[in-house]
């Protein structure tokens, strides 16, 4: 470890973002601190484990940026870690993101289960976070078979099946009452507030006809409704005497791991809840502020967030524009109490296994590492591509960072018309993807590994090649039953890795997560239908595009009758062309 005794000593006692960096220069850990000289003297001035202790032994030198307030620092802190993503800095492990259920404000609305919410504040009929997907698919299911809204995305011509089954009352051609409308829409925004009294009376009456007109059939499938309202869907009570609208976090500390805890409070109810287990760097209060801006990064902003005592209330309100509360005592102090407790079971339950895991990857990592010769292994990035109807090509690109999943940077691809077979469709992928990087002078991985043996190696050597540029790769490859028999490097070496270490196993799971990616990007297309398969894959036809070539065509076989020049009058001419060669091969 060097010495930065007479450098540190140069650093102002001031709020700001600091910013690690290895002996190549590239930025490992981001940092913010309200008094910099401390937080950078801590470093290196006490006795540290785990993964501080190995940030520390890779820190080659340190910047720092002076800022006017914390605040200031933890949104230059936010914005260099999206920027250099380094190493040291939290990964979410769990990285989805929650499902909600929207009631929309439309003339006619519609019940549905949306994603993207992202750093919204909770609308007037946006319910959740669902941490149970399945919940909340099945609670979206109940009130569109007990109540007749809208089912289509756009009104029809026409009336539809949903209408003849008793599922919507015609809004495309009979005028319903606002009435009507309103009072479906009160009573849905009741049961959603976790009050379920009227709709299970409503499934309990409709039960009791199906029973009496000895339809049983149906009688079972309302009884089965009914009892997942009284088991999945039903909430914990809290008893608060107010229908509070909050998150609440709180965390367990130990052996250098972290467990955050956050309650999602809905109308006094305890609507879910999230946990993760994170390897912990340095400051706690620090680590949790980081880790909460990138998970509501992911979601919808509570309208208030309970915390300990230990965070900073003025700067989270400060960063959220919420409003944020340390309670005292009473129910709420309770709460947050609770929220410790079911933080530290998540560590005695987890905390050792983790413990283990990060472990086994970090060894399996350093054996990589020396096995090729490396002096950085960090990110690795790998590729696979599938094709449809024999000819057309997708691909896939996957990230791990330290052998886990980096979801944020995976990549799809949409291959050119001219490539037929599978070494040219990866010299496709492969060159966008370092052809990016060297015109955005953005990141490259510190290893490819490759599906294949020496064909895929060669063929990803002759691309990087061609952009004048180096990056390790390493082949894995399988047998005559598709298992993976052993890995090659670059060049063309076996390496020694047993199948039975986890390495192997580490480098396997890569090779199947890519492999899945392709697949499912693939299998995705074609299930929207083969008019909409084609127009996903070509080349220069995003959304836009399409819904604008299938409402002036209507059906694939229009579309293929048409000329270049009655394409062109939809998109431009170049994408017409490519258009007019898919529409030929089929």
């Amino acid at each position: 470890m060097k010495d930065f005794k007479e450098k540190l000593s140069l650093v102002p006692k001031k709020p700001g973002s600091y910013q690690m960096k290895n002996k190549d220069g590239v930025i490992i850990y981001v940092g913010k601190a309200k008094n910099l000289q401390r937080r950078l003297r801590s470093y290196f001035t006490r006795t540290v484990t785990g993964k501080t202790r190995m940030l520390v032994e890779d820190i080659d030198d340190f910047e720092y940026i002076v800022t006017s307030s914390e605040l200031e620092s933890l949104i230059l802190e936010i914005t260099l870690i999206k920027k250099y993503d380094p190493k040291y800095n939290i990964l979410l492990r769990d990285d989805k993101s929650y499902p909600y259920i929207e009631l929309t404000n439309d003339k006619y609305p519609v019940v549905k289960i949306i994603r993207n919410a992202k750093r919204k504040k909770i609308k007037d009929h946006l319910y959740g976070p669902y941490p149970n997907a399945s919940a909340a698919r099945k609670t979206v299911n109940i009130i569109n078979r007990m109540y007749p809204l809208r089912k289509c995305d756009k009104l029809k011509k026409d009336l539809c099946l949903y209408y003849h089954i008793n599922e919507c009352l015609g809004y495309c051609k009979i005028d319903v009452p606002k009435e009507k409308i309103d009072e479906m829409k009160k009573e849905i925004i009741t049961f959603l507030k976790g009050d379920s009294s009227i709709i299970s009376k409503k499934i309990e009456d409709e039960m009791l006809k199906a029973s009496e007109a000895m339809n049983y059939e149906r009688a079972q499938e309302l009884k089965s409704m009914l009892d997942d309202i009284n088991t999945t869907l039903k909430k914990q009570k809290i008893d608060l005497n107010h229908n509070y609208n909050f998150d609440l976090v709180n965390y367990y500390y130990e052996n250098n791991y972290l467990a955050i805890e956050i309650f999602f409070i809905r109308d006094g109810l305890l609507f879910g809840r999230h946990n993760e287990i994170i390897a912990s760097i340095g400051d706690i209060s620090e680590e949790i502020t980081e880790y909460l801006v990138k998970f509501y990064d992911k979601g919808v902003l509570p309208r208030e967030l309970l915390i300990p005592e230990e965070l900073d209330e003025n700067l989270l309100k400060d960063y959220f524009k919420i409003k944020v509360i340390k309670p005292k005592k009473g129910k709420l102090k309770n709460l947050v109490d609770l929220a410790k407790e079911n933080a530290k079971e998540q560590m005695d339950l987890e905390g050792e296994t983790l413990k283990r895991d990060d472990e086994e990857r970090l060894k399996a990592e350093e054996e990589l590492k020396n096995l090729l010769g490396l002096k950085e292994l960090r990110r690795i990035e790998s590729f696979d591509n599938s094709h449809l109807f024999g000819t057309f090509y997708v691909g896939g690109m996957v990230v791990f960072d330290d052998f886990l999943p980096n979801k944020d940077l995976y990549r799809k691809y949409k291959i050119s018309t001219d490539v037929k077979d599978d070494i040219g469709a990866m010299k496709e992928v492969i060159y966008r993807r370092y052809f990016k990087t060297i015109m955005n002078e953005s990141y490259k991985p510190d290893l490819i590994v490759m599906d294949g043996g020496k064909a895929q190696i060669d063929a990803c050597k002759e691309v990087l090649d061609s952009l004048n540029l180096y990056i390790p790769i390493i082949g894995l490859v399988k047998d005559d039953k598709h298992r993976t028999n052993h890995i090659m490097n670059e060049n063309l070496e076996i390496l020694d890795v047993p199948k039975d270490s986890k390495l192997f196993l580490f480098l396997t799971r890569i090779q199947d997560e890519v492999h899945r990616y392709a697949i499912t990007y693939h299998r995705n297309i074609k299930a929207k239908g083969a008019l909409s398969s084609i127009l996903d894959v070509v080349p220069g036809i995003g959304e836009v595009r399409k819904k604008e070539l299938l409402k002036k065509f209507g059906s694939l076989k229009k579309m293929k009758e048409a000329s270049v020049d009655e394409l062109s009058e939809v998109v431009n001419r170049e994408v017409a062309e490519k258009l007019f060669e898919y529409l030929k091969e089929i």
